[in-house]
Parts: C-alpha cells; structure tokens; sequence
C-alpha cells in the first residue's frame, strides 16, 4: 500500500526523496566491512544500527528506504562463510528497514526497496572485479535470481537495480527483478571518461551508456535514471536515459571514492552545495532524489529542501 500511494505522486509529477547511503554509512558509524560480503552481514551483528539508520533517513524526509541487500549476493557472501544464510540475511534486512518504517514514519507512506546490483568478486583494496575469482554467466544470474525472489518473500515494496553498468549482467539483474512482479526503479551509473565522454561505470574499458539504457523496457520500470555518478556529471549521464525511458527520471549521487571493503569520505559534497544541484535536477524534469555511497541524513534533508523550493518554481523538462 505504501507503494501504491507513492506511485500516485509520482504519476501526477510530483518529487519523492529516496534515502541516502545504507552501506557506507555503516561504516561511517563504525561497523566493520567484511572483505568480500561489504556490507551485508552486519545486519546479524548489529541491526540496532541498521535500524538507527534507516529511521534517521525516515525522519530527515525520505520517502523510500533502501534494504541493506546491495551485496548480498550469494557468490560475495560465500567467501566470508555466510552462503548460507543468504535468505537470512536478504529477510531481517528488509525486516529492519520496516521495522525503522513503524517506528519512525507515523502515518506518512513510506516504501522498503530491496536493492539488487550486479556486484562481482572484487580486488581487495581496489574498485575493480577480480578475474581469478570471476564467477561463471550462469552463476550470476542464479545469484541474481535468488536474491530477487528472496526479496518478493520477504515483503520488499519494490525493487532498486544499483549500480548497473555492465551490459550482460545489468540484463540479467533486470531479468530477475522483473520476474517477482515487482515494481522496479533501474539506476544506472556513470563516469566521465579521460577525453570527456560519459561512459558506464565499468572501470576497465571505457564503455558506452547506451547499451546499458537501452535496456529500460519501455513498461515495467516505475523510474530510472543515474546514481553512484558524480553530481557534477549528472545532468550529461541522464540525457541518454531520457532518450530510452520516457517514465519518471531519479537521480542518486555518490561523493567520495571505494577502495574494498571501505569507502574514502574524501571531498565528500556538502549538503548545501548538492541542495543546489538537486535544485537543478529537479528544474530539468528529475522526479526522484536521494544520495548514494558517502552521503548522509543531512544531504536527504538538502533534497527535502530543495523539493519544497522547487515546488514553487515553474518546471522544465530535461530535453
């Protein structure tokens, strides 16, 4: 019902706030990221955090909380000794995050998306995959595929696809989710390459984005656009996706960089500064704003800001 409710908002145009940072903001209030699962297992050593976390981002304006699922994937649980409690963890953190929704929400509608990406075996220290431990095609998509379904069961309102940036696997992540009937917000990610062009995530080729937006089907996708991409290329990195998808447009900014298991809070973006940018996004047609790794309550109180200034203002799409 809370989706229901917020899909609404979103069919006349209006703005919903997504939370900001679940992963790394752990680690910023001290939780220890496990070397291979990142994030993910913390929610059997300490949900009171989890729970903190998710009920300040409530209470700072947000409209959709974000499950702690980004890693669980069996293939990265596997490694740290915790295969076997994939449907554990993938269950209490969905539980937590609507346990922060009771106790923090009252009677304002708030969804829990259960997160997928498509996040490999990655280089200890580094941002990139490690091939020695690359698994197969097939594996991927199993992986994929249990975490979506483990998702549907454990009550998720709606599911987020993180971080896709790799064609063939982003496909499969889509697959998945799509296939539990859920609704699904696709949120691709991009950087700005050394000769200027916006290019996916991927850190070992520069590859082109439109591969990756041109899988956002054209119906069964609520909203998608861009996150963990910096603000200042945002508006370049969603010219693309708007070209594909005619939905609503969100977009979810990182600041600071990985280096696994940690996030570096390096030149982390102020909340005024990115209020600015939010302000802009929303100008040029964005529906859904939030902040990903690095960003904090206090950045999700700058985008409840600047959608109270914005409503104000006369609107513009993102051409």
């Amino acid at each position: 019902m809370s989706y229901a409710q917020l899909k609404k908002r979103l069919d006349v145009g209006e703005t919903l706030i997504l939370d900001g940072a679940t992963g790394t903001e752990l680690q910023r209030r001290g939780a220890k990221m496990d070397s291979s699962a990142w994030s993910a297992p913390v929610v059997l050593d300490d949900p009171k955090l989890l729970t903190e976390i998710h009920a300040d981002y409530i209470r700072a304006g947000a409209d959709v909380v974000t499950a702690n699922t980004f890693s669980a994937l069996r293939m990265l649980l596997a490694p740290s000794g915790y295969g076997d409690r994939v449907e554990e963890i993938t269950r209490r953190s969905v539980e937590v995050a609507q346990q922060a929704r009771a106790l923090a929400a009252g009677s304002r509608p708030v969804a829990v998306a259960g997160s997928i990406s498509h996040m490999v075996p990655t280089v200890e220290g580094e941002n990139r995959s490690d091939p020695s431990r690359m698994p197969s095609d097939a594996e991927i998509a199993d992986n994929l595929n249990e975490l979506a379904q483990t998702l549907k069961k454990s009550g998720a309102d709606l599911i987020i696809l993180e971080m896709m940036f790799h064609p063939q696997q982003a496909k499969m992540a889509l697959d998945a989710a799509l296939a539990t009937g859920l609704p699904v917000w696709f949120g691709m990610s991009a950087r700005r390459s050394k000769d200027g062009r916006i290019v996916t995530f991927e850190s070992e080729a520069d590859l082109p984005v439109e591969p990756i937006t041109g899988l956002i089907p054209a119906s069964g996708v609520d909203a998608a656009g861009c996150m963990h991409t910096g603000a200042e290329i945002m508006l370049e990195a969603l010219k693309p996706v708007r070209k594909a998808f005619k939905g609503p447009l969100l977009a979810y900014p990182d600041s600071g960089y990985f280096e696994m298991p940690e996030w570096r809070f390096v030149d982390v973006i102020p909340p005024d500064r990115l209020e600015r940018f939010y302000l802009s996004w929303l100008e040029a047609g964005v529906q859904v704003i939030g902040g990903c790794c690095g960003l904090t309550a206090d950045h999700v109180k700058a985008a409840v800001s600047a959608r109270d200034k914005f409503k104000k203002m006369p609107q513009r799409a993102l051409s």
